[in-house]
C-alpha cells in the first residue's frame, strides 16, 4: 500500500469489518496538507505578527503533525504482519510498480510543467540535478523518496521485531524517535555557540530520520485509548500544537526551547505531538461504526489522499496565477477561499483518475 492509501486494496476491503479509525486520520492528515501549503504561502507574504499574518500561521503551524503521522499511518499498515516477515522479492516488486510510476511522473509534472512552462525558470542541467538531489523539485515530492527508503527497510524491520512482543516495537520506536531528536538538537546547541553544523538531507538520506515514526506506528498501532488518558492525550495534542504556535510567533521569548526543540518535524516538542495525535485520533475514531455508503466514502477519500497529495499544489498553482488576490497572498479570506477549492479540485481529480487505467498507476 501507498504510504497514503491504494484504490484496489482500500475498496477491496469495504466488504468485510473495517477499523476506520486510519482512514479518518488519514483524510484530516491530508485536509492539514494543504492547510499547510496554502495558508503558509500567507505566513510569508504577510508582514511578521500581523494579523493576517498569525491568521495565516495559525492555521499552518498545528497541523506539523501531518507529514510523521502520515509515516506513522504507514508504519501501522506496512509493519502490521504479526510473527511473520515480509518477503522482500514480492514487497519489493509490488511497492515498485505502486511508487516508481508516480516518483518518475510528478516530478515531471513539476518540473517541466509548473517550473518551466507555468513559472519559466530557467532550468539548466546543473540546476534541474540540484533540485533533484536535494529532494526539491517541488514542495511535497521529498516524500515520495522519504517513504522509498522506509519501503526499503520495511522487510528488515519487520525481522527484528519479529516474536518480540508488543514491547519490541515500542522500545525500539522510543529509542529510535530519542536519537533522532537529540540528532537534531544538537546542531542546534552548536549553532548557539557560534558553530555552524547544519545537518543537510537529501533524497538518499530523508528517510533515515522517519525510521522512528515508521516504527512507532506499528507500536502504538493497537493502542486505544479511553477515559482519563485519551482525555490527557487530547489535552496534551492540543496543548502541544498551541505551543509550537507561540514557539514559532515568539522567536525571541521562546529562548532555549528554539535551540532544544525547534519547530520542525523531528523536534521532540513535534514527536510528543504527533504520538498524542495519533493516539487520540485513533483511539476516538476507532469507536465510529458508519452505515455503508458513509463507510464507502471514508475508504473512498481515504484512498484518494494519495493523489490529493501529489496534485494539490498543481492546482493551487493554476488558482494562484490566475487569481491576482490569491498571488498576493495577503488576505486571509481569499486564503480560506483558495484552501477550500483546492481541496475540493484535488479530491475529485484524484477520486476521477483512480478510475482511469492509465492514471491511476500515477494517483
Amino acid at each position: 500500500m501507498t504510504v497514503l492509501g491504494t484504490h484496489r486494496e482500500d475498496n477491496a476491503a469495504v466488504a468485510s469489518p473495517r477499523d476506520y479509525s486510519l482512514d479518518i486520520l488519514r483524510i484530516l492528515s491530508i485536509c492539514g496538507v494543504v492547510a499547510i501549503h496554502l495558508f503558509g504561502y500567507v505566513v510569508g507574504h504577510s508582514g511578521r505578527g500581523s494579523r493576517n499574518w498569525w491568521l495565516g500561521a495559525g492555521l499552518d503551524i498545528p497541523f506539523i503533525w501531518v507529514v510523521p503521522v502520515f509515516v506513522m499511518i504507514s508504519g501501522a499498515l506496512l509493519l502490521a504482519p504479526r510473527d511473520r516477515v515480509l518477503a522482500p522479492g514480492p514487497f519489493y516488486r509490488k511497492r515498485a510498480v505502486r511508487l516508481l510510476p508516480a516518483l518518475i511522473a510528478w516530478h515531471l509534472i513539476y518540473l517541466v510543467g509548473v517550473r518551466w512552462l507555468m513559472r519559466g525558470e530557467d532550468l539548466a542541467p546543473a540546476r534541474v540535478a540540484q533540485l533533484v538531489f536535494d529532494g526539491a523539485v517541488f514542495t511535497q515530492l521529498y516524500f515520495l523518496w522519504l517513504i522509498l527508503g522506509l519501503y526499503l527497510v520495511a522487510p528488515l524491520i519487520t525481522a527484528f521485531l519479529r516474536d518480540g512482543g508488543p514491547r519490541r516495537p515500542q522500545i525500539l520506536a522510543a529509542v529510535l524517535l530519542a536519537a533522532t531528536a537529540l540528532a537534531f538538537m544538537a546542531p542546534e546547541i552548536v549553532a548557539s555557540l557560534g558553530l555552524a553544523r547544519p545537518i543537510s538531507l537529501n533524497i538518499f538520506t530523508y528517510w533515515l530520520p522517519y525510521v522512528g515514526y515508521f516504527v512507532a506506528g506499528r507500536a502504538l498501532r493497537d493502542v486505544v485509548l479511553s477515559g482519563g488518558p485519551l482525555l490527557a492525550a487530547i489535552v496534551a495534542a492540543l496543548g502541544l500544537a498551541g505551543l509550537c504556535l507561540w514557539q514559532y510567533g515568539n522567536h525571541g521569548p521562546a529562548g532555549l526551547l528554539n535551540v532544544v526543540s525547534p519547530v520542525s518535524y523531528l523536534s521532540l516538542t513535534v514527536m510528543m505531538l504527533s504520538v498524542a495525535v495519533f493516539l487520540s485520533a485513533k483511539s476516538m475514531f476507532s469507536r465510529i461504526r458508519p452505515k455503508p455508503a458513509t463507510g464507502r466514502m471514508l475508504v473512498t477519500l481515504s484512498g484518494a489522499s494519495f493523489g490529493v497529495f501529489l496534485v494539490h499544489l498543481l492546482v493551487f498553482e493554476v488558482i494562484r496565477l490566475h487569481v491576482p488576490a490569491v498571488f498576493d497572498g495577503r488576505s486571509i479570506g481569499v486564503a480560506l477561499a483558495a484552501y477550500a477549492a483546492t481541496l475540493a479540485l484535488s479530491f475529485a481529480i484524484s477520486v476521477l483518475a483512480a478510475r482511469i487505467p492509465v492514471l491511476r498507476t500515477i494517483f
